[in-house]
């Protein structure tokens, strides 16, 4: 057993003891619950018995039990008010003050200001606020001409955000300029000591939140021994890494955040330099010596204060050496599963718990979704913009290409993390390479699963189709993407495949510069003709047929390819471009009609509007409001809509590695979103008999969202899917 002593009283201390005796039964008593385990990895004190492997901890981590005592603690005992002056509140405020002592004392800032806030957020708001309030101040005493407000280009959008909007709200006026950095996201010292002389306020990170890159915090000291601006250091990665002593610097404001650091969210630090200007954000009731109204959170000041206890025992967090080594065998781990791995940041200029990587063929979308089908936990970029899905701001600044910046893996682990934890990270890590191989997204000597039918790949908005034959092992691929070549010839290679033809919608002969890449990687495996339009030609795939038609459209002559079983009206129709934004003139909707039915499923060049395929009649709507079921209606839905057909919409490399469990006599189809072409044209088919209703879900209801208004758009009126996908279904 851990035992920490909390400090502030022995009465708290037998507490924490007697808790932890308590929490000790409760996991053995349920020990495949979830949500103790990944604590219990932190703590060392028992094997792994979650699932889940958390490698996500620059966007937040488990809070540690120790924490979560110390809250229970104070929320069931220190309960009053730290401002009231009877007995329970001044038990309150002995908490808190502790806290304060240890964490002043760890990160050395006992000569000036050190608040408890909300968050790092908050901590940044307040700081620029005060320095802003001062440079104006400065300014109109005529002591300062600074107009420049500098922050690092890969510094977190937090700090850029706040500088512009009270820079806005006070009508300053000040530029704002990014410090640039170079490839390995280094600070461009000398850009920042040329702009230094206008300059009133300089903000950098310590450590950043998604390379893990450590800022020469030394050198740029030095750069502003003379210069009068202020100096806010972001240190929220820096916390529990990264030796820190405030004191020793001139730093002016420098903030940190408890869940970074297996505290709870809702708490965090704002130190400020003794002689460094100071306006509160918030005012009010005078807590926090007046620097902060408002009730403090003492339940989340003791769960920080408690691991800021544990990390300055030298005992409970692992040293340098040990989390490099944890690093590197990850690392491993990782080449092993990805081969051709990249590295977006150095070994040795960043964390010890952090790596950022790209991998070249596959986005961080589908590198994400693998692992979590593995329930091992990781992110692209930072989690605070996560999910608008674009490609990573940081590793922009830092001039990489553009498909690295788009597919960036950031895997970070916890400074207490275990060599146990280590261990199981890197058997899922090495599972998930297997399932990579065994579905041909890498190369492998796993045999792979075959392919046949209808695929789309997808690089941005833009598409490339594939045409697979499991019978002949023949393959068509049309409009392939530059981006995406190397992966096609990988895919071809992996299934032993030969490509038969390589098809432009474009209407020129030659093949395309990238057609032609393609044909030279795989070599003896293209066995298609030199050019790459089959305009008044057939040609055999399997049992089917694939016929090249020429169109005149507004932008000129396309070609179009139909493909279906001969002497039958076209299954799918591969349009390029002229499919674009869903649109079709007039005349070349006439011109299609006389090749195509309205079962025919037309397939675009571009998928703008994540449409995936569409008719030429008008879509119709789709209320995805009225097609969503909610994980908890799920028996009740199955109960009212019998033979319903559960509609699995993940990829192949994520079917095989996941693993859950359907309400009974429920039917599973396996359809990946990218073959989805194939179920529809099947169910379209089926309906006029009478349609099956469809429950589609994926990871977290995103792709089965965009499946079920598919089919709604063509006219399939029984399909729904799942809320949330299986991240909720299952939990």
């Amino acid at each position: 057993m851990l035992l920490v002593t909390y400090g502030h009283s022995a009465k708290i201390d037998t507490y924490l003891y007697l808790n932890r005796i308590r929490l000790f039964f409760l996991v053995i008593k349920n020990i495949g619950f979830t949500n103790f385990a990944v604590n219990l990895a932190v703590l060392d004190t028992m094997s792994i018995s979650s699932r889940v492997i958390y490698l996500d901890s620059n966007a937040t981590t488990p809070v540690m039990p120790l924490a979560l005592e110390a809250a229970r603690a104070v929320m069931e005992d220190d309960y009053g008010n730290p401002s009231s002056v009877h007995s329970s509140g001044l038990q309150a405020k002995a908490v808190m003050e502790q806290a304060r002592k240890t964490a002043s004392d760890l990160i050395g800032c006992s000569e000036g200001k050190l608040l408890f806030v909300s968050g790092a957020t908050e901590g940044i708001q307040t700081a620029v606020f005060s320095a802003l309030l001062a440079l104006r101040d400065r300014q109109a005493r005529g002591e300062s001409l600074a107009t420049d407000l500098l922050y690092g280009a890969t510094e977190h959008k937090a700090v850029p955000e706040s500088l512009h909007h009270w820079n806005t709200v006070l009508k300053l006026n000040f530029r704002i300029i990014p410090i640039p950095v170079d490839h390995a996201g280094r600070h461009d010292l000398q850009f920042l000591e040329r702009h230094l002389p206008q300059a009133g306020l300089v903000c950098t990170m310590a450590a950043n939140n998604e390379t893990g890159v450590i800022t020469d915090l030394v050198a740029i000291e030095k750069l502003l021994k003379d210069s009068p601006a202020y100096w806010l250091v972001d240190g929220v990665q820096a916390l529990g890494k990264l030796p820190l002593k405030l004191n020793q610097h001139r730093i002016d404001y420098s903030l940190f955040s408890g869940h970074k650091l297996y505290a709870p969210k809702g708490i965090g630090m704002l130190y400020v330099h003794k002689n460094a200007p100071f306006t509160p954000l918030l005012a009010g009731g005078g807590q926090e010596s007046s620097l902060r109204s408002g009730t403090e959170n003492v339940s989340g000041i003791a769960a920080l204060g408690a691991v800021l206890q544990a990390l300055s025992d030298g005992v409970s967090f692992r040293d340098h050496a040990t989390l490099s080594r944890f690093r590197l065998q990850l690392l491993e781990a990782m080449r092993e599963a990805f081969p051709g791995l990249i590295l977006n940041a150095s070994l040795e200029e960043s964390l010890p718990t952090t790596l950022n990587f790209s991998v070249p063929g596959l986005t961080s979308k589908e590198i994400l979704d693998l692992f979590d089908a593995a329930d091992v936990r990781v992110s692209a970029g930072s989690a605070c913009s996560a999910a608008k899905a674009q490609p990573s701001f940081v590793l922009q600044a830092m001039s990489l290409p553009e498909w690295q910046a788009a597919s960036a893996v950031r895997v970070s682990f916890g400074p207490a993390t275990t060599q146990e934890y280590i261990d199981e990270a890197c058997k899922r890590v090495r599972v998930c390479g297997e399932a990579l191989r065994k579905t041909c997204m890498v190369t492998g000597d796993i045999e792979p699963l075959p392919a046949n039918g209808v695929m789309q790949l997808s690089f941005g908005a833009a598409c490339t189709w594939m045409i697979a034959s499991a019978a002949t092992k023949e393959c068509i691929v049309i409009d392939p993407l530059p981006e995406l070549i190397e992966r096609i010839a990988k895919y071809m290679r992996c299934q032993h495949y030969v490509i038969k033809a390589i098809l432009s919608t474009q209407s020129h002969d030659a093949q395309p510069q990238h057609s032609q890449a393609l044909i030279q990687l795989l070599s003896d495996a293209y066995t298609g003709p030199s050019t790459n339009t089959l305009v008044g030609e057939r040609l055999n795939l399997g049992d089917k047929q694939i016929q090249g038609l020429s169109v005149n459209t507004q932008k000129g002559k396309r070609n179009i390819y139909l493909y279906g079983d001969s002497n039958m009206p076209a299954e799918f129709v591969f349009t390029g471009d002229i499919m674009h934004d869903g649109m079709l003139s007039s005349d070349e909707r006439d011109q299609l009609a006389h090749h195509i039915t309205n079962l025919s499923l037309l397939c675009a060049a571009y998928d703008f509007d994540k449409q995936l395929v569409t008719r030429l009649e008008v879509p119709c709507d789709c209320n995805i409001e009225s097609v969503t079921i909610p994980s908890s209606d799920l028996q009740a839905f199955l109960t009212a809509h019998p033979g319903t057909v559960m509609v699995d919409v993940r990829e192949p490399y994520e079917q095989q590695l996941s693993h859950f469990e359907v309400p009974a006599d429920t039917q599973v189809r396996h359809v990946p979103l990218s073959r989805l072409a194939n179920g529809l044209s099947e169910w379209l088919k089926e309906s006029e008999l009478g349609p099956t209703p469809l429950l589609f879900f994926c990871r977290t209801g995103g792709r089965s969202s965009q499946a079920v208004q598919c089919l709604r758009r063509l006219g399939y009126e029984q399909a729904w899917h799942i809320a949330g996908g299986l991240a909720l279904w299952q939990h």
